[in-house]
């Protein structure tokens, strides 16, 4: 027994070995041992064959890297070892293309074709081509392992109904018969690639299904119904008239489909103005949506909503404090006036000292429409100390239709005002204080 000074080290002759082996790696070594590899995977019969030329490809992978290839002399030329990488990964791909098929394959394209019967929305001719491209497909397959002597597997998947749930359901039934089958890659290689081939199909039997974008807009909105309201006589376009029909009939869900479909700057002129005057709540999502885009128009059909769109006062209030353009401050400030959330009142008195006099009577008109008293304060200071004529009536206005009677005599007392449309407003705050006062 000896002391651990003593002991031989273990490591030693392996890094020697190791560092022995690798000097005798070389450009022209490597490449013998990637023609021999090669060969193995030209004669490869079986995926046992395949797997021992990928542990192959691995330690020759492992050896170039670990390789000190010189670098040749000529800068554009390839170096040795980026030519044996190139090789290597090409016969990696060789290697993958040579494997399966396999029943996972299986299975993935009919997961595949379940999600495009879900996603797609088909009209009337193309769910009856679904349907037919599954039935059609389910006896394939019923076919196929019915000729596969050696499978137990039978297709226990039928459609009943046609519509999409029952054909998602009979391809389930698919997919868990060819998992249960235990398919091997080697000894099932025939029904597994005829398997393949129906899936190819029932793949190009679903694209050429006549899907919903498939049709012309025109087509769609015949579809649909839009045209119906015409009689035999129609005006140029017919879809402008059939939209003030709709209109008239209340049909805002037709104006929101004429909106969505008809990519015109001049229909969606139209649609929005029908939209606005319906002043209908059913078409708040299209707008708010619409409005989280800056979009003008729907942020002023919001507003006719009234309280109809509340949901949208958090999005227009984020452009009261952060937006610079003039023109959509003017309309998000009439559009939160009339909405008449209370939440809006202190983004909005804080425009009444911007710097934009054609922007500040527009906060200040919202603040009168809201009707919050806590405006009062703000907006007597404007109507005391704003340059503006124009500013100054229209805090008066707002102060008049808030109403009170500290509002009303914020108004009153400004009789001495040199401007005539303040003065106009003073004097209605006059008679609405004299119609107050309680007569001896």
């Amino acid at each position: 027994m000896t002391d651990g000074d003593d002991e031989t080290p273990t490591e030693a002759p392996d890094e020697e070995s190791a560092t022995d082996e690798s000097s005798k790696i070389t450009p022209e070594s490597l490449d013998e041992r990637l023609d021999t590899a090669e060969e193995k995977l030209d004669a490869a019969e079986t995926e046992a064959d395949l797997d021992e030329v990928e542990q192959t490809l691995e330690i020759i992978a492992a050896d170039i890297e670990a390789a000190e290839l010189s670098e040749p002399d000529d800068e554009d030329e390839e170096s040795p070892q980026e030519e044996l990488e190139s090789r290597l990964s090409d016969l990696r791909d060789d290697l993958e293309s040579q494997r399966g098929p396999y029943a996972e394959d299986v299975v993935e394209d009919v997961e595949n074709a379940k999600t495009k019967i879900e996603d797609t929305r088909w009209t009337d001719r193309g769910e009856s081509e679904i349907a037919e491209a599954v039935e059609s497909f389910l006896d394939t397959v019923a076919d196929i392992f019915e000729e596969d002597d050696e499978s137990d597997a039978v297709i226990d998947a039928t459609v009943s109904t046609g519509d999409e749930s029952d054909l998602v359901s009979a391809l389930d039934a698919v997919e868990k018969t060819v998992e249960s089958a235990s398919l091997d890659a080697d000894e099932d290689e025939e029904t597994i690639a005829a398997l393949l081939e129906a899936t190819d199909l029932l793949e190009s039997d679903l694209e050429d299904a006549q899907e919903w974008d498939d049709l012309e807009t025109r087509e769609q909105l015949e579809v649909e119904g839009f045209y119906d309201v015409l009689g035999h006589y129609k005006d140029y376009p017919p879809e402008w008239s059939a939209l003030k029909e709709h209109e008239k009939r209340g049909n805002v869900e037709m104006v929101l489909l004429a909106l969505d479909s008809l990519q015109s700057d001049f229909m969606e002129k139209h649609c929005l103005e029908a939209i606005t005057r319906m002043n209908d709540a059913r078409a708040f999502d299209a707008m708010h949506q619409r409005a989280q885009k800056r979009d003008k128009p729907s942020i002023r059909a919001l507003g006719k909503m009234g309280t109809g769109a509340l949901d949208a006062v958090e999005t227009l209030v984020d452009y009261v404090d952060s937006d610079k353009d003039p023109a959509l401050q003017k309309v998000t400030f009439k559009a939160l006036g009339e909405i008449g959330s209370e939440e809006a009142t202190q983004p909005l008195a804080d425009k009444l000292v911007m710097e934009n006099d054609n922007v500040r009577p527009h906060a200040a008109r919202a603040l009168g429409l809201i009707g919050d008293t806590r405006a009062v304060e703000p907006l007597a200071d404007t109507l005391e100390d704003d340059a503006s004529p124009n500013v100054r009536a229209s805090a008066a206005w707002a102060l008049r239709q808030i109403g009170t009677e500290k509002a009303l005599e914020a108004v009153a007392e400004h009789t001495d005002d040199n401007s005539f449309i303040v003065q106009h407003e003073v004097e209605q705050a006059k008679q609405s204080l004299e119609a107050t006062t309680p007569t001896a």
